[in-house]
């Protein structure tokens, strides 16, 4: 995300040039899709929101990978990506079952899903630390619980960053979930709007007989682009973040744009391939 404001470490601000480069190529998938097949640009305006969605709830899930695992960091023992995946995934489960029910129930459904599974693993997280490790939930970037109030120099380890996952990653753990539930879901539901729609008059087939087929192809390409959502914006915040309190929360804006041009490239290939 070098290419997005910054080196490596990564700093808050946003590169302008950058910023232009990914706003023109959302502009120019736009209008590629208008082009080709315009009944595509709805869709795709909403895959581009769905893919801001992911970015921008993943900056909410506290991970604290190897360093965690030892005690050493507050947060999930696992990387960056792979967590926002499962959340994502489980929202999209959850979204796709309740797909015919109309876009908002699906929505709320796939932001339920994600969010649940965050919650159950904050839960048992948290239940592994104390019970089984014998580590107490502490923050190492602020002293006092932003919603508790707790404070925690009492609690924090000389020589660790905290451990344990305070209330305040706990909640964010869950609005992750839900953001990249939801956005994950709204993905895979304008995707299936598109195949539903192309594929019989494309393949000649009945819509009926196709359902099967553009279910599938939409799940297959929905995962696909989280993944690549969940991917960047790991790479945004190198390493590990505790939540919305951690100062790398503020990264996001780079990592929204970044999945913005990122998710309008994979779209436009998701609808093209299909319709074309």
């Amino acid at each position: 995300m070098s290419a997005l404001g910054g080196g490596s470490a990564g700093g808050e601000g946003i590169n302008p040039a950058a910023s232009v480069i990914a706003l023109v190529i959302v502009l120019a998938s736009v209008g590629v899709a208008y082009v080709l097949y315009p009944a595509a640009l709805i869709p795709l305006i909403g895959i581009i929101v769905g893919g801001v969605l992911i970015s921008f709830g993943v900056h909410f899930v506290p991970v604290g990978g190897a360093p965690a695992a030892m005690g050493q960091a507050p947060g999930i023992a696992t990387g960056v990506a792979m967590l926002a995946a499962g959340g994502g995934l489980a929202g999209l489960f959850g979204g796709a079952w309740a797909a015919e029910l109309g876009i908002w129930v699906a929505l709320g459904a796939g932001a339920v899903g994600g969010g649940l599974l965050m919650a159950i693993t904050c839960l048992m997280v948290n239940v592994i630390y104390v019970y089984a490790m014998g580590i107490p939930a502490a923050s190492g970037k602020v002293d006092k619980d932003p919603i508790t109030g707790d404070t925690y120099d009492g609690y924090r380890s000389q020589g660790t960053e905290g451990h344990g996952l305070p209330f305040i990653s706990y909640v964010g753990g869950v609005l992750g979930g839900l953001f990249g539930g939801m956005g994950g879901t709204l993905i895979y539901l304008e995707l299936l709007s598109v195949y539903e729609e192309a594929l019989p008059s494309f393949l000649g087939m009945t819509p009926e007989g196709m359902q099967t087929l553009a279910v599938s192809l939409a799940g297959i390409f929905a995962v696909g682009m989280f993944l690549v959502a969940a991917v960047l914006t790991a790479y945004n915040i190198t390493g590990t973040i505790e939540g919305p309190h951690d100062p790398k929360f503020k990264r996001w804006p780079r990592a929204v744009i970044g999945s913005s041009a990122a998710s309008a490239v994979c779209g436009l290939v998701a609808i093209l391939l299909v319709v074309i």
